[in-house]
């Protein structure tokens, strides 16, 4: 902030003497050191405060992207099986629905009447 050396610092502080006298001037000290104190405290604590929302800043950009992109992924998902339903749908309309495995029953082996003999 500001470059004041101690040669600066000691000039003040022979004038603070001559001005206020040795009475007044350790009161006057103290009370210049706590408004110090206090500024550096306010300077640090809106430094961290500017800094983590920097550091927020830059985590939330890669969040995003990376939101948007499972989204994407997501989309991409629900059309794929969308179109796997419909290639299914388009796959069983006009076939048997009996089993491929089974032999179809021959009209010819049943028996007059429609019923079986059993003796």
């Amino acid at each position: 902030m500001f470059d004041v050396g101690f040669t600066e610092i000691l000039l003040l502080a022979v004038i603070g003497l001559l001005v206020l006298g040795p009475e007044r001037l350790p009161a006057v000290a103290r009370t210049l050191g706590g408004f110090v104190r206090k500024a550096r405290m306010s300077w640090i604590s809106l430094r961290n405060t500017i800094e983590s929302e920097l550091n927020e800043a830059d985590l939330s950009a890669p969040i995003k992207k990376t939101s948007e992109e499972l989204k994407q992924i997501g989309r991409n998902l629900a059309e794929t099986a969308a179109l796997k339903s419909d290639k299914h749908k388009a796959d069983t309309i006009g076939t048997d629905t009996t089993s491929p495995d089974l032999p179809k029953p021959d009209p010819q082996d049943e028996p007059a009447g429609g019923k079986s003999e059993n003796v």
